[in-house]
């Protein structure tokens, strides 16, 4: 006789694995899964603006890249959405103009 048992899975705060800073997200998806891009942008040097204005591409350094199967995705945006509720009660809407 097989016995169900209920649990619930939480991430284990391994203090050993880097926190990485991102503020910009790039998402694509295929049939199977979505790919989540993640970079850090930082003021662009003239060069770079130099660039931008003659090719229309600014290249962000890519920091992460995670995969996350189609299936969890329902999930994903859900804890998000919730977690943004909560964090609107407790500080309010966000401030500055990231796009």
């Amino acid at each position: 006789e097989k016995k169900q048992v209920n649990f619930t899975i939480v991430p284990d705060d391994d203090t050993s694995v880097d926190r990485i800073y991102s503020n910009f997200c790039a998402i694509h998806h295929s049939p199977f899964d979505f790919t989540l891009t993640f970079c850090d942008m930082q003021p662009l040097t003239e060069r770079e603006v130099q660039s931008a204005q003659s090719t229309g591409i600014v290249k962000a350094p890519v920091r992460s890249r995670m995969v996350v199967p189609v299936q969890m995705i329902p999930g994903l945006i859900s804890a998000l959405q919730e977690n943004f509720r909560l964090y609107q009660e407790s500080f309010g809407p966000p401030k500055g103009a990231l796009h």
